[in-house]
């Protein structure tokens, strides 16, 4: 894209987003201190925080018109999202430059990502969404492995009755369409959903997506000191695509199944007048593989059929109690049960002659941890420690501590440290096929900080807020055929990287009913370590950056309501960052191009008012309105210009 066609398109974004602006009233302020569960073991003010946490609501949800959480992440000052083609298409999120795996993905308190931190955000959507929680940084205390470099976290909607629908279609063949319904009874509040995406994708044959999904949250209160939460989501996805590895469009019936099962119960009563138990039990289940047929009588060379199937289960036990120490001061003691299992069979034809492979191992991991939190005048105070005990890699131990200063000014000071780490997925311990294990390694694992600011000004109306941060990334595991024995491991724990950046973020309420939000991320990644790599290896080299990290990267949205009438536009900016041609032997290291993208929603209330039931509403949605042609990974092309219209009900 064209510096002066994009800055056209920026200057018709923000005239269209800002039109309605002259008819607004003052009033609007920036909200400030959303409450936050997923940072520390307490309930905790947004503002009395020690680590950069994001807050996207229900409501903001709803004003972009995404409809995948990735989308609404892409948004966000630290944060990547790599998507390799159209709906569908494996998707990653990279927190401040740390590994697409180091990010712990909960869903109502639930992980769902597998053991080892991979987890695709490709199929999860954000039906009946009441809020999702963005914490940066090492959270290992709280939530064990994977939490490195973040944590994601989902909460469904429990509360409200309600009866609400919708359908939009558009560009691709793509139809979404879902619908809730929320029985609230005071003591019982009840919450059902499904959704239902599908899409033929852009390529000439093969590209059809299909993903189904069910959830359903339960509240029960039986009495005033007891809460249960009772939470389940289903995906079930099926998704077509004709490429290999390096983008090239060559298969005509490969596909990809995806099955997710989450369930979640936790239990929260009163003790006294402020003493707290908390006991959850999680169970998550993930079920996928791949069917790839021959494409034809002539298809003989090469392995020309393929099926596998992986199913993947943790089941986890944690309790915590709060309770008070002294005034202003709060204890969490917490100990966690956890069981991790994978179970798969592939099977191949080749020119060669058949061949096939299963897996079936287990691990177990006990942890015990404590956290304690004060409040000292104008300073509120963190620490946590934590210690793992793995059935592979033994014990592991992790710490937190950090604090934060209200100047009494409409401004206040942080900062943070600590440590975390992420255990090796069970093909990088046990093995398969003609990959061998290697059950001696330990935890990838990380020491990280950061200092940061934020403040409100002009009577509310202006917060802005920065970050420094810095994480070193030690004893990553990497593959290697060269092992000089037969029975040799192919990983081992050798490479190291570091990541330090800066986040710059402004939100400005300009008059009533308005709202602009401009940030920038400085992101500087370095391999101090290419392991056992060579020194030209395209994916990891010393000295070099980490592939599909950006060094520099913007954002820019607004979004205005007038009347019945509602408009949200957004501008990405990624800069130029390096990649990898696959498709090459040796793979060859590559830079992909700085692009910006836009995106534009509306909506038109046609029956009802704001918050009033019934309501009638038509949406529409443009995804990369100017049609820019990039890459978000090389050789997977993304989108083109994506329309979907439609319209909502509410009873």
């Amino acid at each position: 894209m064209t510096g002066g066609k994009t800055l056209g398109g920026l200057g018709l974004l923000l005239g269209f987003a800002a039109g309605p602006l002259a008819a607004q009233r003052r009033g609007d302020t920036v909200a400030l201190a959303p409450i936050v569960v997923t940072a520390t073991s307490v309930p905790t003010a947004a503002n009395r925080l020690s680590s950069r946490v994001t807050v996207i609501t229900a409501a903001d949800l709803a004003r972009a018109g995404v409809h995948t959480v990735a989308d609404a992440l892409a948004g966000l000052v630290g944060i990547a999202v790599v998507r390799t083609g159209p709906y569908g298409s494996g998707t990653s999120v990279f927190i401040r430059g740390g590994e697409s795996d180091y990010v712990k993905v909960l869903v109502d308190g639930v992980p769902v990502n597998d053991p080892g931190g991979a987890y695709d955000f490709a199929h999860l959507t954000v039906d009946d969404v009441d809020r999702i929680e963005v914490v940066r940084g090492p959270v290992s205390v709280l939530y064990g492995s994977d939490a490195v470099a973040g944590v994601v976290q989902v909460f469904t909607r429990a509360r409200g009755s309600r009866l609400d629908g919708g359908a939009r279609a558009g560009t691709y063949g793509t139809v979404d369409a879902d619908a809730s319904v929320g029985i609230d009874r005071g003591a019982i509040a009840l919450a059902l959903t499904a959704r239902h995406l599908t899409s033929d994708g852009p390529y000439a044959f093969n590209g059809a997506y299909d993903d189904r999904v069910l959830g359903g949250h339960l509240r029960v209160a039986p009495d005033a000191r007891t809460t249960l939460d009772l939470s389940l989501r289903s995906t079930d996805a099926d998704y077509h695509f004709p490429t290999d590895g390096a983008g090239n469009v060559v298969d005509r019936d490969q596909h990809q199944l995806s099955q997710s099962l989450a369930l979640g119960l936790a239990a929260v009563r009163r003790l006294g007048r402020q003493a707290v138990l908390r006991v959850a039990l999680a169970s998550h289940a993930g079920d996928g593989g791949i069917e790839d047929g021959p494409d034809g009588p002539g298809d003989t060379l090469g392995v020309f059929v393929y099926h596998s199937r992986q199913d993947v289960t943790r089941h986890g036990l944690d309790g915590r109690l709060t309770f008070p120490l002294a005034r202003a001061t709060s204890v969490t003691v917490g100990a966690a049960l956890e069981g991790q299992r994978t179970r798969g069979a592939s099977a191949a034809e080749s020119e060669f002659g058949p061949f096939g492979d299963t897996t079936d191992v287990r691990r177990r991991n006990w942890a015990g941890y404590g956290e304690i939190g004060t409040e000292v005048g104008a300073f509120a105070l963190t620490a946590g420690a934590r210690v793992d005990r793995n059935q592979r890699f033994g014990t592991f131990a992790t710490w937190r501590g950090g604090a934060s200063w209200a100047t009494g000014h409409g401004w206040r000071f942080y900062g943070s440290a600590g440590t975390a780490f992420k255990e090796p997925t069970f093909f990088e311990q046990f093995g398969g096929g003609f990959v061998i294990g290697n059950p001696a390694l330990t935890p990838e694992h990380t020491t990280s900080w950061e200092v940061g600011t934020e403040g409100v000004m002009v009577t509310g109306r202006v917060r802005a807020s920065a970050a420094y941060f810095g994480q070193r990334f030690r004893d990553l595991i990497q593959f290697t055929s060269a092992t000089g024995a037969p029975d040799a491991p192919n990983y081992v724990n050798v490479a190291a990287a570091n990541a330090d950046g800066l986040e710059l973020e402004v939100s400005v309420v300009p008059l009533a009913g308005t709202r602009l939000r401009a940030h920038y991320t400085y992101l500087r990644t370095r391999v101090t370590d290419g392991g056992v790599l060579p020194d030209d290896d395209a994916a990891f080299r010393t000295g070099g950056s980490l592939l599909r990290r950006p060094t520099h990267s913007a954002g820019l949205e607004g979004d205005a309501r007038w009347g019945r009438f509602s408009t949200y536009a957004a501008v990405r900016w990624t800069g130029s960052r390096a990649d990898a041609d696959f498709a090459a032997v040796p793979a060859a290291r590559v830079t992909l191009p700085a692009v910006a993208v836009a995106d534009l929603a509306g909506e038109l209330r046609v029956i009802g008012g704001a918050g009033a039931r019934p309501a009638f509403t038509l949406t529409a949605r443009v995804e990369n309105l100017l049609d820019a042609r990039y890459q978000m990974a090389f050789g997977f092309p993304a989108l083109g210009r994506t329309v979907l219209v439609g319209g909502r009900i509410g009873m």
